[in-house]
């Protein structure tokens, strides 16, 4: 076994089955040796959305995404990807190629210090010194990645620990005759002295046992408080977020819970469609009223950042309770009256077995679901507002009459993917992915191309703004090569709508912020696609049929739908 076989062995005993990557000399052993173990390789057009698929794959499995990147550039492509994998707490394994042990600091082609680069964005990084550490690295990073709060991790793999012991020595040119010269033949006894110590026990039997990580729990005594708290309450208020659903196989019991406890609900990331569609729990529109009316707000794994105006949301006289893997996360900005560190999720579990069952809270639900239905009713009458082009949220309207209850949406962009929020429903839990907390534009392409491989079965729609397509159109070419069938609607107004909105207002100046109506479908059909242009609000339906039937039969499709100017989402910049 090389060490790119030893690698595989590894991912191999921690079920993984994809390997996301864009080739480099420096990886190519372990391409390889992923290859001969049974596991996918998949390469894409750009590392950065290697990353952004196997965070995907992670938060659909709870299960790792695996990525192995080529050394410097390669490795520095991939940075706004982990970033947003440590924001969004997602468990990553990142393996990065390097150059030969030998000849770090000598000026090898893409030697940089890489672990410098990539410390502050991972839970830990490691740089594998001789052949024999490779797999025990490789093994602790899937359990810290998982561990606590999940995040990324980072292994560093010198090209000559992944190639066999003859090749790397003949690249040292140990297989060539004694030197000459005195200098000549001190450099060969030392240079195979280092070979022999990279080598070195590379042939013992290493255990490949699974890394097991579970959840953080909060305390009994929290969770008996919280329940006795939430009893007393007239007008509570749920907040679940994506932490509580990170432990991707318990997710269903998460939301028996919620429905259990019969508290109002409102869903945020990946929690969104932990009910299914339309559930009377949940609660889709006017969330800053019902916080400010409530007398308790539970946040699970949701923290006072900028999405709750950093705790100002919520009165001061409202009791807070909030579950939170991070200790710093469960007190950002607003320390609440009773903190759970732990698993948001499991929080809400045993919360649901605290509570004694009983009818409460009706007529506070009621009197949401009013709201709700009143602001469904302005969305529906703006929707029938008529213009040159297509009416962005009669198009959003569409798309959710058209998708089926198998289906997962990802969400890339500014304000036609806002607009969508608003109107879609996700199916079922994890049936949505967007950026997180980082907000990150350009994650479209590698979520849709990690989702669908999770769940071939499923529709894969994927939700561009023209601004966020730009940055990853080129993988069309991976889901072709690959047979990945998505549908990607590009939301193409010619702007950067959602910065333009108060830039203009403010500033009174377009800079920057205009766009063309770009042929993308063109784009999409050059990589091999298949691409439509919707530009007639009558064709909506028949264009979403068209693209689904492409999509039943095997083809990437790229609606490119013309947008009219709305005002929607008037006054909606976050900082």
């Amino acid at each position: 076994m090389h060490g790119g076989d030893r690698i595989a062995a590894v991912l191999q005993a921690q079920g993984v089955r994809f390997l996301f990557t864009l080739c480099g000399g420096h990886i190519s052993p372990i391409l390889v040796g992923c290859k001969r173990a049974g596991i996918r390789v998949i390469d894409v057009r750009h590392e950065v959305n290697a990353v952004f698929a196997a965070d995907a794959i992670a938060r659909l499995t709870g299960i790792p995404g695996v990525v192995a990147v080529t050394a410097g550039p390669g490795v520095t492509n991939t940075i706004t990807a982990v970033k947003n994998a440590q924001m969004a707490q997602s468990p990553i394994v990142l393996l990065g190629g390097a150059t030969a042990t030998a000849l770090k600091g000598r000026g090898a082609l893409q030697d940089i210090d890489q672990m410098a680069l990539i410390k502050p964005h991972v839970k830990w990084a490691k740089s594998a010194r001789i052949v024999k550490e490779l797999a025990p690295a490789l093994a602790r990073a899937f359990e810290i990645a998982q561990t606590g709060v999940p995040g990324p991790v980072f292994v560093e793999c010198p090209v000559d620990l992944l190639y066999d012991e003859s090749i790397v020595r003949e690249w040292y040119g140990l297989k060539s005759q004694t030197g000459r010269t005195l200098a000549e033949r001190a450099i060969k006894f030392y240079l195979d002295r280092h070979v022999n110590r990279i080598f070195a026990g590379a042939q013992e039997e290493q255990a490949l046992a699974h890394a097991e990580a579970a959840p953080p729990m909060p305390s009994a005594a929290s969770m008996h408080a919280a329940a006795a708290r939430l009893a007393k309450a007239e007008r509570p208020v749920l907040l679940v977020g994506s932490q509580a659903v990170l432990a991707a196989q318990e997710v269903a019991r998460v939301a028996a819970a919620v429905e259990r406890l019969q508290v109002p609900v409102y869903l945020s990331g990946m929690a969104r469609g932990l009910l299914g569609r339309q559930h009377p729990l949940q609660m889709r529109h006017k969330r800053r009223q019902a916080l400010k009316e409530a007398d308790l707000v539970i946040l699970a794994g949701v923290p006072c950042d900028f999405r709750l105006d950093y705790g100002q949301h919520i009165r001061r006289s409202t009791y807070l309770i909030s579950a939170n893997r991070s200790r710093s996360d469960l007190k950002k900005n607003r320390r609440p009256n009773l903190g759970a560190l732990g698993d948001a999720g499991f929080f809400l579990r045993q919360l649901a077995e605290e509570l004694s069952p009983g009818a409460r809270w009706e007529n506070w639900r009621e009197s949401l679901r009013a709201r709700d239905e009143e602001r469904e009713r302005e969305i529906s009458n703006q929707a029938t507002q008529a213009g040159m082009l297509v009416n962005p949220i009669q198009l959003c309207r569409e798309i959710e009459k058209a998708m089926p209850a198998q289906s997962v949406t990802v969400a890339d962009g500014g304000d036609f993917v806002a607009t969508a929020s608003y109107i879609l429903s996700p199916r079922a839990p994890l049936s949505w992915l967007d950026p997180g907390v980082f907000g990150t534009l350009g994650v479209g392409a590698g979520f849709a191309l990690g989702a669908k491989l999770c769940h071939p079965e499923k529709e894969v729609w994927l939700l561009y703004g023209d601004g966020s397509a730009g940055y990853s159109l080129a993988e069309f070419d991976t889901f072709v090569r690959h047979q990945i069938p998505v549908i990607a609607v590009v939301g193409n107004d010619a702007c950067w709508s959602q910065i333009a909105r108060e830039q203009v207002k403010m500033l009174r100046d377009e800079v920057g912020t205009v766009l063309r109506h770009t042929d993308y479908h063109q784009v999409a059909e050059g990589f091999g696609g298949k691409g439509l242009l919707l530009n007639d609000a009558q064709q909506i339906a028949t264009g979403l049929a068209q693209a689904r039937k492409l999509a039943a039969e095997g083809h990437p499709v790229l609606i490119n739908a013309h947008l009219d100017k709305t005002d929607f989402r008037k006054g909606s910049l976050s900082m």
